[in-house]
């Protein structure tokens, strides 16, 4: 209707008893808001008596289609501030405690590592700001483990990185005839090797693990095959790798290790030798959760020949070990006993296993005569946990690039 709100109160009373059954609607909020206000300023609403105040919201209700409670609404703000106008709108937001850069920097420390699980990740971000200083990691440093996940799922860290997670087999169940007792010692250690595949009925190499049972000291070898000739040299390399006194042997009941040479070569350690007996599955089930863990995540499953044996165990002397037992948390076994005298394991404190061993009481009595406790303590604040993670994760692809070299050609 043209020049609707200069009507007079006798033609707006008119004009609602002869349009009892047409409605009107403005085509936009804003104006609508502008003919509310011309109408209430030329009607000079706030002088009108009660009658005429009643008259002209009836006639606003009708004009504009709205509610009564509406037109009420729009009449107060009208009468508080002179002008009608529509809110702008404002959507409440909580606000971001963890940014697109910190997002981007968590994606970055679990490609370096891996994707560990919540707890080791949420110790890394820790220990990179509160012991390593870095800046970066000043507010993902409080992160909870349920943030931390919540934030791997968002949209932004998968616009970073997308994990894949391969189908795991399930292990063996593998017990021991004499269970070894480290009575809170270091240097009994679980042995056990993993084959990388077959092709075409040619064999793989072996990956020989080695760990030890109170600090978690992880030493991998390689080797081209598991007969003696090939086993011995790299089990000898691997033992002298560990900076405490090896005391304890245990394996399954495979041929590699249950043999007269390798006896030989314990009895010349004075290392006690252990095997497994039968149901007793969890028995040697930490070096078992290593294999999966560590070898099999960062090397997969696929074939690779024997011929790359001596370049992947130099990899694992220079890069990857260091990296295990200085900058990758692991989780500590607290044995809780219930009621039922049923014993259940939970996970508290996760540390590297250099931070395990640190904390082991006459630490200095178990170390090789050829090692210090500030020798082993420069090795571990030579780089942070991401830089090592991120050069291992450099040698592996530099490693893996020249194996793929070698096939295509």
């Amino acid at each position: 209707m043209k020049d609707g709100e200069k009507l007079s109160r006798e033609q707006i009373r008119a004009f609602l008893e002869a349009s009892q059954e047409v409605q009107f609607q403005a085509h936009s909020r804003e104006e609508l808001y502008a003919w509310v206000q011309r109408t209430l300023c030329q009607q000079e609403y706030g002088q009108l008596p009660r009658e005429g105040k009643g008259l002209v919201r009836r006639y606003l209700v009708k004009m504009t289609g709205r509610s009564r409670a509406q037109i009420a609404r729009l009449i107060r703000v009208y009468q508080q501030d002179g002008r009608v106008q529509p809110r702008p709108y404002q959507r409440h937001r909580f606000p971001r405690r963890y940014t697109s850069p910190d997002i981007k920097l968590l994606a970055e420390v679990d490609e370096a590592h891996e994707t560990l699980s919540g707890p080791a990740t949420q110790k890394i971000l820790q220990r990179e700001f509160y012991d390593f200083g870095d800046a970066r990691y000043e507010r993902l440093a409080r992160l909870s483990v349920a943030q931390l996940y919540r934030l791997r799922s968002s949209h932004a860290y998968r616009k970073q990185r997308i994990a894949y997670q391969p189908t795991r087999p399930t292990p063996a169940a593998i017990g021991e005839r004499r269970r070894p007792d480290p009575q809170g010692r270091p240097g009994y250690l679980r042995v056990d090797t993993v084959h990388q595949g077959d092709l075409d009925g040619v064999k793989g190499l072996y990956h020989l693990n080695t760990v030890d049972e109170v600090t978690q000291w992880q030493v991998v070898g390689a080797t081209a095959q598991i007969s003696e000739a090939w086993l011995l040299p790299v089990l000898e390399a691997m033992l002298e790798q560990f900076p405490f006194t090896i005391r304890g042997f245990h394996s399954d009941n495979g041929g590699e290790f249950i043999n007269y040479k390798v006896a030989r070569l314990l009895n010349k350690l004075l290392v006690e030798q252990t095997k497994s007996r039968p149901r007793h599955s969890n028995d040697n089930g930490l070096v078992e959760s290593k294999n999966g863990w560590v070898i099999r995540k960062h090397i997969g499953y696929g074939h690779i020949a024997s011929m790359h044996a001596e370049a992947f165990d130099q990899f694992y002397r220079q890069h990857f070990n260091p990296y295990l037992n200085f900058h990758r948390p692991c989780g500590v076994p607290e044995a809780k006993i219930a009621a039922t005298g049923k014993t259940k394991r939970v996970y508290r404190w996760y540390a590297t296993p250099w931070e395990i061993l640190r904390q082991l009481p006459g630490l200095a009595g178990f170390l090789r005569p050829e090692l210090t406790l500030d020798q082993l303590e420069k090795w571990a604040r030579e780089k942070s946990d991401t830089q090592a993670a991120t050069d291992m994760q450099k040698a592996k692809r530099k490693l893996f690039a020249g194996l793929y070299g070698k096939r295509s050609a």
